[in-house]
């Protein structure tokens, strides 16, 4: 019985890491694929207006930053919807002033719900956007000054009704697992979005993402009830066969800091993954024409149970294996999930030696050692968010837990004026 039990746990961990392994690699598999990953150089053509909203709660420490740097976009035609709670006086006050100082530009909107979230706050802005497109930013958000040339190109040229750019934790020196966090967003924005994409299937991010404004509106703007809203808004779109175009690239990518401590990343991966159960018991992804689509969109949302399986099933493997009395093949079986987890680790290294040369920065060969030694305490902190997440949706407790900001991405940052990107296909 433990000899079964082992062969199934290996398996289930093989699969899971070389899944994994597969959707890092994606976007570095030929240099064509990785080059083709990024924004198309704009014609200087500007044909859509945007509307760019802004939910900020409890955001007094970031806000005016992020909303002086967006000021200095080059676009011509776009406005800044800045949402606020009647409960938040100070980030209220803020939004004001920067209303009053901007009038042509900036606007404040006042979320009157009782229950506050994002998407709640979102769909109180809608109304009031003028823009041909809606685009989403994060109260944090320092944005480069031609994105928005860039999207409106993208739209233009590809036909598009959604454009997902890229979104980069900036600050790895912060904590132990700022490193981490980093990279995983630079894996997540660089390569696996850009496979959904092509897939037919993408749980958008929730932040430098582009909508035609009258798809959105018909589609019915976003879940209010939901803790991962812009993979939902993704789900829907892409069951009703909406075109979405993917672009990264490092002098264009949205800049954002790592939640300020353990336990605000823990909270933080616990709502996106109990918003991810969410959506899959929704079952908007069964709408999917494929079979492929349908696969990946059960598989993708269905990661927290992956994770918080994992993160059981790993050292259960391993004491089985050592203490067990189990016959040599099946001990032997018991490692075989190490061969993708230790070329996911090497892959990793490489891919932070890229992370480092696109962004400027300089990595020490210290700052390796504690990429290889964080992952395993890095792994139990995602599983036991995961594992959270599942008891809270299984509970019913669906309160939302917000992620403070406290502005550590703007002294970490390369320059925003950054080199813009050579002329490239966007997918």
């Amino acid at each position: 019985m433990v000899s079964v039990v082992l062969f199934i746990d290996s398996i289930i961990l093989m699969i899971a890491a070389g899944v994994t392994l597969w959707w890092m690699l994606h976007a570095w598999r030929t240099p064509e694929t990785l080059e083709a990953t990024a924004f198309a150089e704009p014609d200087g053509q500007h044909g859509l207006s945007f509307s760019l909203l802004v939910p900020a709660r409890h955001e007094e420490a970031v806000l005016r930053h992020a909303v002086e740097q967006m000021l200095r976009m080059d676009h011509p035609s776009y406005e800044i919807v800045l949402i606020v709670g009647h409960d938040d006086p100070g980030t209220a006050a803020i939004a004001h002033e920067l209303a009053e100082e901007h009038p042509d530009k900036v606007r404040a909107v006042v979320d009157t719900h009782e229950a506050k979230n994002k998407p709640r706050a979102l769909n109180t802005a809608l109304p009031h956007a003028r823009g041909d497109v809606i685009g989403v930013f994060d109260a944090e958000d320092m944005v480069h000054p031609e994105l928005l040339s860039h999207v409106d190109f993208a739209f233009r040229r590809e036909n598009a009704d959604v454009v997902q750019g890229g979104v980069q934790l900036i600050n790895y020196e912060s904590s132990w697992y700022s490193l981490r966090n980093c990279l995983e967003y630079f894996f997540w924005f660089r390569s696996r979005l850009h496979l959904h994409a092509r897939k037919g299937f993408i749980p958008l991010g929730g932040n430098t993402v582009f909508v035609r404004a009258e798809l959105l509106r018909q589609t019915g703007g976003w879940d209010g009830n939901c803790l991962a809203e812009d993979c939902d808004l993704g789900v829907r779109l892409s069951s009703g066969g909406a075109k979405v175009v993917v672009a990264y690239h490092s002098a264009l990518v949205t800049r954002e800091e790592t939640p300020d401590s353990l336990k605000a990343l823990y909270k933080q991966r616990t709502r996106w993954n109990q918003g991810f159960l969410q959506v899959l018991r929704k079952g908007e992804w069964r709408r999917l024409p494929g079979v492929g689509q349908r696969l990946l969109a059960r598989y993708t949302l269905s990661t927290p149970f992956v994770q918080a399986a994992t993160g059981i099933m790993i050292p259960l493997g391993l004491v089985l294996a050592w203490v067990g009395g189990v016959p040599l093949p099946f001990s032997m079986f018991a490692w075989l999930p190490m061969a993708p987890m230790a070329a996911m680790v090497i892959f990793e290294a490489v891919a932070l030696h890229d992370f480092a040369r696109e962004y400027g920065f300089r990595m020490s060969f210290w700052q390796y050692v504690k990429l290889i030694a964080g992952g395993p305490v890095y792994a139990v902190v995602l599983a036991a968010a995961a594992l959270r997440a599942v008891w809270r949706e299984y509970t019913g407790r669906r309160d939302w837990e917000l992620t403070s900001h406290v502005g550590a991405h703007l002294t970490a940052q390369t320059p925003l004026t950054a080199q813009t990107p050579q002329p490239q296909e966007a997918r």
